[in-house]
């Protein structure tokens, strides 16, 4: 079953997300892939496989352990993994409303 995040209710006081971009839900699903969610209710795949083969992939190496991929999370519109690493959701959100899967380069 996969695995979902939603958006964190824990936005500072008086912050509104207006643009259409934040991230309201990820789901993990097989082989390295993000079911996103954002929004304006546009969605989409992110194929984030391409980690496994990374040979300088700097923060975003432990996101090659399927185990750690899977602890994605949404902060305030933002995926983002235990470590630090995060994926910047304009740049999701510009690439997948181009073609609803987006290999994701690392």
């Amino acid at each position: 079953m996969p695995s979902q995040a939603a958006t964190q209710e824990n936005s500072p006081a008086g912050v509104i997300l207006a643009a259409p971009w934040p991230v309201q839900a990820v789901s993990v699903l097989p082989g390295h892939r993000l079911a996103v969610t954002f929004r304006d209710g546009s969605n989409g795949i992110a194929d984030c496989s391409a980690i496994k083969n990374a040979t300088d992939a700097g923060i975003f190496a432990p996101l090659a352990d399927e185990a750690f991929f899977a602890q994605v999370s949404v902060e305030l519109g933002v995926l983002t993994w235990p470590n630090g690493a995060d994926l910047d959701p304009a740049w999701l959100h510009e690439n997948l409303a181009a073609a609803k899967t987006w290999s994701v380069p690392f």
